[in-house]
């Protein structure tokens, strides 16, 4: 017996030492990264972020301390918002606030085609939205240390773009900026984002872009993955099912965080294909589980994945997934299917009534 607990004692000693060396290996590895990123990458930013040494650092994630400043980067400000814009926009949603607790009904000029009820109601879903959000990290809701700021971003947007208004799953998208980058910085990066044709997309509700969106999604799902697809088609267990959450959270509600931001760094590489190239990713890493299920087994699943979702594992499946269709690239497909659909709206007497 005595001979046995040694064993176990030498085991353990050699596990823990082994759990040491990979923690003392991947700290390593990130600071040489973080050396790279500061000191020769965001100093050179215009020359070297589509270099592929960049691409392959990017791909095996951007360390948390320049994370906010990359993505920044990356997504840029093509809408040129100010820090003086959001402070505006922050200051007329605080009237606003202000106005609806009093029970005011004033309405500003530009956004008079909005009616008070519509804004009230936007307001009122954010209240509630914020308190639904990374309920587990128990810092955005009432009384936690950002709750303010994601209280602020998205009032603002909604008073700089009142036909959009507040949608849901738009303070999830909120919180991961404000994790990453200081509040006016957060609401650029946000504006910006909600901006790409996919968000807008999505966001606006466009039904006609958000089907082209989906049958763009299956032309490389049937290419990758034949069987699950056949699978998937048989049990009448449509993208819109699962994909939709993926898209309007940017996978930040149905992934743990860390590895949500590392989907984000790709994302903000490689644009709106990677989060259809993720989705594809998570369906080939189930797709034995995924081809033993029903439809109802399927959806459930699909739309709760696993909590404990290994990051390597996931950009594995990732990797493998090839973004290419008869020789045509994802924007090649996307396009040719929008027109295909813009000219089936000309042609429809019922659509041109």
């Amino acid at each position: 017996m005595v001979v046995q607990a040694k064993k176990r004692e030498l085991k353990e000693a050699q596990r823990r030492k082994k759990q040491l060396e990979e923690r003392c290996r991947v700290e390593e590895s990130i600071g040489n990264a973080v050396l790279t990123w500061n000191n020769e990458i965001l100093p050179n930013w215009d020359t070297m972020w589509c270099s592929r040494k960049v691409r392959d650092l990017w791909w095996q994630g951007i360390p948390p301390s320049v994370r906010g400043k990359v993505w920044s980067l990356a997504i840029g400000n093509e809408l040129n918002i100010t820090h003086e814009l959001f402070d505006i926009c922050l200051a007329r949603a605080k009237e606003r606030w202000r106005s609806l607790s009093t029970g005011g009904s004033e309405v500003e000029s530009e956004d008079a085609g909005f009616s008070a009820a519509d804004r009230e109601a936007s307001l009122e879903l954010i209240k509630l939205d914020i308190s639904r959000t990374f309920p587990n990290l128990c810092i955005f809701q009432q009384g936690g240390p950002y709750h303010d700021m994601l209280h602020s971003i998205l009032g603002a947007y909604t008073c700089y773009r009142p036909d959009v208004g507040y949608v849901q799953g738009m303070s999830f998208i909120a919180a991961v900026l404000i994790l990453n980058l200081d509040t006016a910085d957060a609401f650029i990066a946000f504006s910006n984002l909600l901006n790409k044709p996919c968000q807008m997309a999505f966001f606006r509700v466009d039904h006609s872009l958000m089907l082209t969106y989906f049958a763009a999604f299956e032309v490389f799902f049937e290419e990758n993955l034949p069987k699950l697809f056949a699978h998937f088609k048989k049990n009448n267990l449509t993208p819109d099912i699962y994909l939709i959450d993926w898209i309007f959270t940017l996978y930040s509600r149905s992934l743990p965080l860390d590895l949500a931001c590392r989907v984000w760094d790709v994302f903000c590489r490689d644009g709106e294909e990677f989060l259809f190239r993720t989705a594809l990713g998570i369906l080939k890493l189930f797709e034995d589980i995924l081809a033993r299920m029903d439809f109802i087994h399927s959806a459930q699943f699909l739309t709760r994945l696993p909590e404990d979702l290994p990051a390597e594992e996931v950009f594995a499946a990732i990797a493998a997934i090839q973004m290419q269709s008869r020789n045509k690239k994802w924007a090649q497909v996307l396009a040719a299917l929008q027109k295909d659909s813009r000219e089936m709206e000309k042609g429809s007497p019922s659509l041109r009534h």
